[in-house]
Formats: structure tokens, sequence, C-alpha cells
């Protein structure tokens, strides 16, 4: 039969079957588990598969279906390992808030590598909107110019107000929507808001460190009642690429990339010491957000200091 897998658990995975309605709790068939590759998880949530029944509640996986995308992230207990975080997404609704917890904007742009060079639809999701005050409300308009000019959706959120959630619902109608974001920042509060019965764990803010502890310890899909899936995946604390090269980050950056074509070196310039560099000409003139290009920077220099065998590309 197949089906689709709905949580995983490290050695478990629960896979539902559509016309039955049912969920099988499911390992991998032995040659399955023998396969050898960086990837700390060979089946991810949203990954189609077949599956065997062994009885009316269990099965194994001997398959899994070519993914059509996917989002990977180096795995936070293996620096040389890749994680698969999810698959088969049609958009990514990443969480961040301006205020409990601080914003860290270079989060964003690291997250953006894991959406661009798959082609998946990113909103930006800024939460906790009741806390805004002038200074709040003044970067998050800033905020919307720099990323809505680049294609990216901006949209603003309040559990407590209830300001932007049916909107937000709106969006999730019909697709399958990969929930993301650093420890903290409302995501289990704010997909309770969207479909109550989830019953989705909520945290508190650490009072010592300002951070958020975790709540979610597996990525899970959900159903909506009207039609589409949720994955709800664990707080993010720290994103690094094992995985990618200078070039992958350069040519990830959108407006870096389209900006290139005029650059001397055309799309092999790194946009740092080369000369005639469109892109930081467009920065000196901010065409291109300085923000994005410090960060960019900063990325560049820790892909460069790891060594070039705790780096893979074979997921």
């Amino acid at each position: 039969m197949r089906g689709k897998v709905f949580k995983s658990t490290g050695s478990w995975y629960e896979v539902y079957i559509e016309e039955e309605n049912k969920v099988y709790a499911s390992r991998l068939v032995g040659k399955m588990k023998l396969d050898k590759s960086f990837l700390t998880n060979p089946v991810t949530v949203g990954d189609e598969v077949d599956i065997t029944k062994q009885n009316e509640q269990q099965a194994t996986i001997n398959k899994v279906y070519p993914r059509i995308n996917y989002i990977a992230r180096q795995s936070p207990k293996s620096k040389h390992h890749i994680h698969l975080i999810a698959s088969n997404i049609d958009q990514v609704i990443l969480v961040t808030t301006l205020q409990d917890p601080t914003f860290k904007p270079g989060f964003i742009d690291r997250f953006l590598l894991t959406t661009e060079p798959q082609n998946i639809p990113v909103i930006i999701n800024v939460n906790k909107s009741d806390l805004h005050h002038d200074e709040e409300e003044k970067l998050y308009q800033e905020l919307k110019i720099t990323y809505e000019t680049i294609g990216y959706k901006l949209h603003l959120t309040s559990t407590e107000t209830k300001e932007g959630i049916l909107e937000l619902k709106s969006m999730l109608l019909g697709k399958t929507s990969l929930f993301s974001g650093q420890s903290g920042v409302g995501k289990s509060s704010l997909l309770n808001a969207i479909q109550i019965d989830l019953g989705l764990k909520t945290q508190e803010i650490s009072e010592s460190s300002g951070k958020g502890t975790h709540t979610t310890t597996f990525a899970e899909m959900f159903r909506m009642h009207e039609g589409g899936n949720i994955i709800d995946t664990p707080g993010i604390k720290l994103l690094s690429f094992n995985n990618l090269e200078v070039m992958d980050v350069a040519h990830n950056f959108r407006e870096f990339f389209a900006a290139s074509s005029l650059c001397k070196f055309g799309s092999q310039c790194t946009h740092r010491n080369e000369p005639d560099c469109e892109v930081k000409k467009q920065v000196n003139l901010k065409s291109i957000s300085e923000s994005r290009y410090l960060h960019y920077i900063t990325i560049l220099e820790e892909i460069e200091k790891q060594n070039h065998w705790e780096r893979s590309k074979t997921y």
C-alpha cells in the first residue's frame, strides 16, 4: 500500500493510508537500514512510501518514492551528517518575532538557504505583534521592504489579539505547509489558534536566557479539516551548512544571483574582493540590502572554515 509519512520518531514512522483513513506504526526493512549515506534519516515526514502490513497496527516500509522537494539541514547532533526535516512541501511558514524572543536578523537568511535551492515558497510570519511598539513597527516595515522587494511575503500575527490569524489560515488551505522557526517564537500557539484541536504543547520563554525551550521533539504532519496539511517542526536554535559550498550560497541569495549577470566574473563572482562586482555596487547604492550582504559574508566565512571532508552533497 502507498501512504504518506505523518510522523518520524527515529526508528518508527507513522504512515497514513488515505484509503483506510488509518495510520500504521512502521519500520524500515533491513536493506533500507543498511543503505550508507550522509543522511541521519533515510525517511522523513512528507515522504510517499510503500508499506507492507504486518498486522492491523504495524507495517514495514519497503520503498520511498522520489521527492518533489525537501528541506535539509546540518544534523544538530553530528556535524558530518545531513538531517532531512520534511519533503514534498508546497510552502514554508517561517515564524519569527521582533520581541520575546529578541529578533535574530541573520536567522531568516540562513533558513532561506534551506528552501531556495528547492524553489519552495516562503512566507515570513512575524508573530506576537501585540508586543510591538514604535521601534518594532519601524523594524517590521524595514523587513517588509527588504524581503518583499525580492519576492518573499511577510505576514503579521498575534495569538493574543487574533491579528492576521484568519488570513494566515486561508493561506494554508489545500496546501502542505511546513511551519518552522527558532525556539520560543510561538509557533505551537499559532498553530493551535489556527486549528484548536491540534493539541500542540506551548512553551515559556526562559527569563535567564530569553530563549525558548523545545516543545516539539519530532516533525509531525497534521490534516486540516478544511483541506490541507500542516507540518510542525522542532524549534531551531542554530543553522549550519556542511552541505553547501561558497557558490551554492552565492547562487541562492536570489537578488545576488540576478545581479551577478552584470559582474565581471558573472555567476562565478563571490561578491567579495572581485573587481567590477555588481552586487557590491548595488549594496553601496542601497539597491541590495546591506544586512543581507553582511549575513552572506558571515555564512561564507563559516563555510570556508570547515574542512572539505566535513561537507557533503550526497543527499
